[in-house]
């Protein structure tokens, strides 16, 4: 779990009036450093911004495909490795073997290895509270860049007008607790007595276990879910953590603005999986602004073809989340059935297979270093 380190009062850096920047990314979590990943190398002046310290604030299970880890040179983060997934209902259970693995990692290691890998990009806390075209106003005053990322979450802080808010707003709700201990086995619970429209899980990660609910009900509260789910499997709830989770894409861009991860709703609905396609969006995000730096496209161009790079993941997305949707109307011996049929591993390999294919490691490769040049930022 992370320690708060973000820097108080006097210590934090004011921007000087009139700062500029070439490219301003808002969030410093999975999608945020993804992006500044990709601007590396490309002489561009890249400011990142977070309320907290890069790696402080964990807000997720923290397991993702082991390839896309490995191919972004990520594997010295890893805490565990699973080639299955162990499924509870209240009347059966079944192995689900993985034609690929997935794996723990620590987080604070994890951010602290894509920032590194960011290059000469610039790094400060500062609360960003609105935007008002180029400018972007946060609680350290305000910066200028042509060229803005908004990696902050679901709130969605930069686009324009007024956000939906839950309950109202297509999120999902997911809290979890932190107990030491080890385990084998990912393990998911789809049991009415946690929750109905939703899963309990348990990752292992070496020394603790991450224990937790999720609803897709946003009205639904899972605190006492999550608690009884730790009692059933004798666990201290312990060191809490949660958040809200997008299970609808919205649009990657908007008014000039590139939009990353929750805040364009790159986290794929049913299995609230968003870390993997946080990176990968945030890859493409920044490859898009690293032809605009290196003068091979304009800002324009950058926007319409990552828009449209997002939109076309639309299908998979919305088949997603139509099964969402259906798991509360599956409980009983139809979802035995269902866990039943994917414990065949000609039935797992193949579902599986697919759903990496939505946001595919191949997409993790490094890209090919760039000369520096002059920043060509035309609009």
């Amino acid at each position: 779990m992370p320690v708060r380190a973000t820097k108080r009062g006097a210590d934090r850096t004011r921007f000087a009036p009139g700062a500029a920047f070439d490219v301003l990314i808002c969030g410093a979590s999975f999608a945020g450093l993804a992006v500044a990943r990709e601007l590396r190398l490309t002489g561009a002046r890249v400011l990142v911004l977070d309320r907290y310290e890069i790696g402080e604030r964990q807000t997720s299970a923290c397991a993702a495909p082991t390839e896309w880890l490995a191919n972004l040179g990520l594997s010295e983060s890893i805490r565990q490795t699973f080639g299955s997934l162990l499924v509870h209902t209240p009347r059966r259970t079944a192995r689900w073997p993985l034609p690929w693995t997935f794996s723990t990692f620590d987080y604070r290691t994890l951010c602290a290895l894509l920032w590194e890998q960011a290059g000469d990009a610039v790094f400060e806390t500062a609360k960003v509270d609105r935007r008002t075209g180029s400018v972007v106003h946060t609680d350290c005053g305000d910066v200028t860049a042509p060229l803005i990322v908004d990696a902050l979450g679901w709130r969605r802080v930069l686009g324009a007008g007024a956000n939906v808010q839950p309950p109202e707003a297509s999120l999902s709700r997911g809290l979890e607790v932190h107990p030491f201990g080890r385990g084998a086995d990912l393990e998911l619970w789809l049991d009415t007595r946690y929750v109905a429209p939703g899963y309990g899980w348990s990752f292992p990660a070496r020394d603790e276990l991450r224990i937790g609910v999720g609803s897709f009900d946003p009205r639904l509260h899972v605190k006492d879910p999550t608690l009884r789910l730790a009692a059933d499997v004798d666990a201290e709830a312990m060191r809490f953590q949660g958040n809200w989770i997008p299970h609808r894409l919205r649009d990657a861009v908007e008014d000039g603005v590139f939009f990353v991860g929750d805040s364009a709703g790159h986290c794929l609905p049913l299995t609230a999986e968003g870390i993997r396609t946080a990176l990968y969006f945030g890859i493409a995000c920044g490859r898009e602004l690293r032809a605009v730096l290196d003068g091979r496209q304009t800002i324009t161009q950058a926007l319409r073809r990552y828009g449209a790079f997002s939109a076309a993941h639309r299908l998979p997305f919305e088949c997603m989340y139509r099964a969402q949707q259906s798991v509360r109307r599956l409980h009983g011996a139809p979802m035995d059935t269902l866990v039943g049929l994917f414990g065949r591993r000609r039935v797992s390999h193949w579902a599986f297979r697919h759903y990496l294919e939505i946001a595919p490691p191949s997409a993790a490769l490094p890209a090919p270093p760039i000369a520096r040049g002059a920043v060509a930022a035309a609009a």
